[in-house]
C-alpha cells in the first residue's frame, strides 16, 4: 500500500501579544491554498492540528486553546498607501472549520515584525535603528492598522523591558493604531447596530438582559456583570469549569449575534463561532490575578472579562480591547458607566492575568459617533522559522 508524502511549507510560529498563531507568506503556500476555499481551510486545519475530539491538538502547531489555534496569511499589499495585507483565521479545535470572520488584535502586533523579516515591506521604509512603520491592511475587516516595530541594527528587536499581563517574559514593545476601528454604514453595518448605546437583549429562556452591542474592532456584547450574577472579579475556572455557564453565554451570544444583524437565524451562530464575542463589566474591585499578582482597585478603572470561541479568555483579545476604549470613550454604554462615566481617552481595566490600558479618540459627527483611531502596546517575538509539514493528501 503507498502513503503519501508529507510536504513542506514555510512557515514562522509567532507570538503576538498573549497569543501564537503559525505565519504564511501567501507566496509560500501551495498553489490550492492561495485562493479561499475549501483546500485553503483543509491545509490551516491539519496544520494546526484540528479538528481533534481529544481537545489538545497535538498532532499539529495548535495549543488546544482560542489563543493558540491560529493561522495568519500575509501578503504583498493590493492598496495603496499601504505594506502588506494581514489576513487572519480562527481555527476551531473540535470542528472542522476556520473562521474567516474576525480579526486577532494579539497577533496583530506580530504582523509588522514578520512581514519586514519576510521582505515584504519596503527597504527604504525601514530605520537601520529606530521604528519602523508598517501600514496593515486588515483584510478580514477591511481596516487599516499601523504597527510601529523596532529595529535595532537593520533588524526587528524583539527583546527589550516591556512587560504585558498574560505574557511570562518581557519583549520589545510595539505600539499599534486600529484606524477607524468601528464599522460603518459602507462597510455593511455601524458602530451600534441597533442605533442604541444601550438595549434590552432578550434571551429565551436565560433572560433580558442590559447590553452594550458594539461593533468596533470586533463585534462584541457587553453585559454587566451583576446582572449575570458575577462580581468582574472571574478567574477562568469559575466560568470554564461551569458547562451550564457556558451553555448560557453560547445562548447569549447567538442572541446577540442576531440582534446585531451579523446571522439572519440562530444555527448561524455555530458557524460563526470567532464573532460575536461575549463581555461582562463591572466597576474597580481588588482581585488577585491568575499569576497570583495583586490588582488593586485604585489601579484600574473598570473590570472586564471576556469569553473567546466558547471559554473565558485568559487575559484579553486585542480586538475586544479596541472594543473596550472605544465603549469606554463614548458617554453611556455599559463600559462607560462600569469606569465612572464621562468623556475618557483611555481606561486601564482589569482581565485575569492583569491589567491592559486601551485608549480611543471618539467624537460625535451629525448626532453619529465615530472613533478616529485606538492605541494599544503589544509585544511580539518569533518562537521557531522553517517549515511545517503535513501530509499531501490532507488538503
Amino acid at each position: 500500500m503507498t502513503h503519501p508524502a508529507q510536504i513542506k511549507i514555510p512557515a514562522t510560529y509567532l507570538r503576538g501579544g498573549t497569543s501564537k498563531g503559525v505565519f504564511f507568506s501567501l507566496q509560500d503556500l501551495p498553489e490550492r491554498a492561495r485562493q479561499p476555499g475549501p483546500g485553503r481551510d483543509a491545509l490551516m486545519l491539519r496544520v494546526i492540528g484540528s479538528p481533534d475530539p481529544y481537545g489538545k491538538q497535538t498532532d499539529g502547531m495548535g495549543g488546544g486553546t482560542s489563543s493558540t489555534s491560529k493561522a495568519v496569511i500575509v501578503s504583498a499589499t493590493t492598496k495603496p498607501e499601504h505594506d502588506v495585507d494581514y489576513l487572519f483565521g480562527q481555527v476551531a479545535i473540535d470542528k472542522a472549520f476556520v473562521d474567516w470572520s474576525g480579526n486577532c488584535g494579539n497577533l496583530s502586533a506580530a504582523v509588522g515584525s514578520f512581514a519586514i523579516s519576510s521582505g515584504l515591506v519596503d527597504p527604504a521604509r525601514i530605520p537601520h535603528n529606530g521604528t519602523a512603520t508598517v501600514r496593515i491592511w486588515q483584510a478580514n475587516i477591511s481596516k487599516t492598522i499601523i504597527a510601529h516595530v523596532p529595529i535595532s541594527n537593520g533588524e526587528v528587536q524583539e527583546t527589550g523591558d516591556f512587560e504585558l499581563d498574560g505574557v511570562t517574559f518581557p519583549a520589545a514593545e510595539v505600539q499599534l493604531e486600529f484606524v477607524e476601528p468601528a464599522a460603518d454604514d459602507e462597510g455593511g453595518g455601524a458602530m451600534f447596530p441597533t442605533g442604541n448605546l444601550i438595549d434590552d437583549l432578550e434571551v429565551p429562556g436565560v433572560g433580558t438582559f442590559k447590553a452594550t452591542l458594539i461593533n468596533a474592532g470586533i463585534p462584541t456584547i457587553f453585559l454587566n456583570a451583576q446582572d449575570l450574577g458575577y462580581s468582574g472579579t472571574e478567574l477562568q475556572d469559575a466560568i470554564n469549569a461551569d458547562p451550564q455557564a457556558l451553555a448560557r453565554f453560547e445562548t447569549i451570544r447567538a442572541y446577540g449575534a442576531l440582534r446585531m444583524g451579523l446571522i439572519s437565524n440562530l444555527e448561524q451562530a455555530r458557524e460563526r463561532q470567532h464573532t460575536p464575542k461575549v463581555a461582562f463589566v463591572a466597576a474597580p474591585a481588588a482581585y488577585a490575578a491568575s499569576s497570583g499578582k495583586a490588582v488593586a482597585a485604585a489601579d484600574i478603572d473598570l473590570l472586564v472579562r471576556a469569553l473567546s470561541m466558547g471559554k473565558l479568555h485568559h487575559a484579553m483579545m486585542g480586538t475586544a480591547a479596541v472594543a473596550i476604549g472605544t465603549a469606554a470613550a463614548i458617554p453611556g454604554t455599559l463600559v462607560n458607566m462600569a469606569a465612572g462615566g464621562g468623556e475618557r481617552t483611555a481606561v486601564c481595566f482589569g482581565h485575569p492575568s492583569g491589567t491592559l490600558r486601551v485608549g480611543a479618540e471618539a467624537r460625535q459627527v451629525d448626532g453619529q459617533w465615530t472613533v478616529t483611531k485606538a492605541i494599544m502596546s503589544r509585544s511580539a517575538r518569533v518562537l521557531m522559522e522553517g517549515w511545517v509539514r503535513v501530509p499531501a493528501d490532507s488538503f
